[in-house]
């Protein structure tokens, strides 16, 4: 049944021509299907008189979806060899890195509050024809590698925590497909409630293993120095720092964001839109600024754990020695429990990465509803997607893993990132094409600050990906061909 209020809109949205800039008339084109329509506008927001809480609970939730592709597995690796070469000495680029996500969240977000739309709809409605195929595909296989981190971060996990062999817990990482479609039947709220928990754990994981066990408390000083004073005073910072900003900006999140904030029952009047940019600003920055602090205790525990060490020496193990090759997730969890004392470390650890690889599951479902709906128009049913999605990422891990065993998975994650490379580009200069021009924002558009901000990053992320894009692939090729 329609509300009187749904018809109002109904009304008004036929009225905009399609490509018409919907931020001055309020609504979106005529016809124009809504991002993720089960989750579409299904959270009330109070009334303009309510006060900055009641405002701030209705509106947290879409970045912490968000947040987690800046912790997924993915984003492991980098940290762990960071603080395990140069102790605190990458801490800044970690802290760089997390700006510039804030920078492009920021400004995904608002196009989603403005235009009403999600970038995809945006890059379908206002770029020509011919560039929605390939700018889906581009999305999908962008998707599908960031699955696969996620899978191999699940499954290493689950290996480490339960000795699953590492094949069948590739296998069994596929049957969350269930998880989502659970989540989705009882709503957005719940979504982000399931996440946030896997976040906080996350979060308690590394408290205790930074401010609980003594072994690992670091030098608040020594780190405060490392990150207000940037240098790249050691040979092979630089190639390392390419790899933790590389792998920063999500493509997938910058969809997903414009998405996840029409989940709000947004009003299309200015003051309206004024409160949701300025809400969902906050959210963005507290959110990715907790990601930052993760990101950040994984580089410290490595730093304090395996700086200044050239092997480990594990009891019933041979002689681990630390290469520019290390399978440092998996290192961590071996060595940390004798390093420390206590086989706390080392669960918590295992535990940790499993939250972090099953939050970005959920995410990545959503994400690529919303490029397959609004790129292409297509809507199939939330299991059916998820399997697919899901498929994409299980079937080369299983081929890969098969033939070459666990030793692959560091491989898995570099063939990964080649792709996300690839994509991140198409996703970046379009939002802030759309989001800089007066004719598509209206008033709304990124102010001079956003501009110069949004620009300088997109522009340094993407120079930092191409310089490193030859020896990914060179990386990408040896996985493929078995060297």
């Amino acid at each position: 049944m329609n509300h009187p209020q749904d018809k109002t809109e109904a009304a008004v949205g036929e009225s905009v021509r399609p490509g018409e800039p919907a931020s001055e008339t309020g609504m979106r084109p005529s016809g124009r299907t809504r991002s993720l329509e089960g989750l579409h506008g299904t959270v009330d927001v109070p009334p303009h008189e309510a006060g900055f809480w009641r405002h701030w609970w209705a509106f947290v939730g879409p970045a912490i979806l968000v947040s987690v592709g800046y912790m997924d597995p993915g984003n492991w690796g980098t940290d762990l060899a960071a603080g395990a070469d140069f102790k605190y000495g990458l801490l800044w680029v970690v802290a760089l890195a997390s700006l510039m996500a804030i920078f492009m969240q920021v400004i995904s977000a608002r196009l989603g509050v403005v235009t009403g739309m999600d970038l995809a709809q945006c890059c379908r409605d206002w770029y020509p024809r011919w560039t929605r195929v390939p700018n889906w595909l581009f999305c999908e296989l962008a998707i599908a590698a960031c699955d696969l981190a996620e899978v191999l971060g699940s499954a290493v996990a689950l290996n480490l925590l339960f000795r699953i062999p590492l094949l069948w817990a590739v296998i069994i990482t596929g049957c969350d497909v269930l998880i989502l479609l659970a989540l989705q039947r009882f709503g957005m709220r719940t979504i982000e409630a399931v996440v946030l928990l896997l976040v906080a754990t996350m979060g308690v994981c590394y408290f205790v293993e930074i401010f609980v066990l003594p072994q690992t408390r670091p030098s608040f000083m020594e780190m405060g120095s490392a990150l207000f004073r940037p240098d790249f005073g050691q040979s092979g910072m630089i190639v390392l720092a390419i790899g933790i900003i590389g792998a920063t900006v999500m493509p997938h999140n910058l969809y997903l964001h414009s998405a996840l904030v029409q989940s709000r029952k947004l009003q299309k009047d200015d003051r309206s839109i004024r409160r949701g940019i300025h809400f969902n600003t906050i959210d963005a920055s507290v959110a990715l600024t907790i990601a930052f602090f993760l990101n950040a205790a994984i580089l410290v525990l490595a730093a304090m754990v395996f700086y200044g060490k050239t092997s480990v020496t594990v009891p019933g193990r041979p002689l681990i020695e630390f290469t520019a090759d290390t399978d440092w997730i998996r290192v961590a969890y071996l060595t940390l429990a004798p390093l420390l004392g206590t086989a706390l470390a080392s669960t918590l650890f295992a535990v940790a990465l499993l939250a972090s690889g099953q939050s970005s599951t959920i995410t990545g479902t959503l994400a690529g509803q919303v490029v397959m709906e609004g790129f292409m128009h297509w809507r199939i049913r939330p299991w059916l997607r998820r399997l697919i999605t899901r498929s994409l990422a299980i079937i080369p891990a299983i081929l890969i893993i098969g033939i070459r065993g666990s030793s692959s998975v560091t491989d898995l994650l570099v063939l990964s990132q080649v792709f996300l490379a690839l994509q991140l580009p198409f996703a970046m200069f379009p939002l802030l094409h759309f989001t800089s021009s007066r004719k598509r924002m209206g008033k709304w558009r990124n102010g001079s600050f956003l501009i110069a901000a949004g620009w300088t990053s997109a522009v340094v992320i993407t120079i930092m990906d191409l310089y490193g894009l030859p020896e990914a692939f060179r990386s990408a090729w040896m996985v493929i061909a078995g060297h």
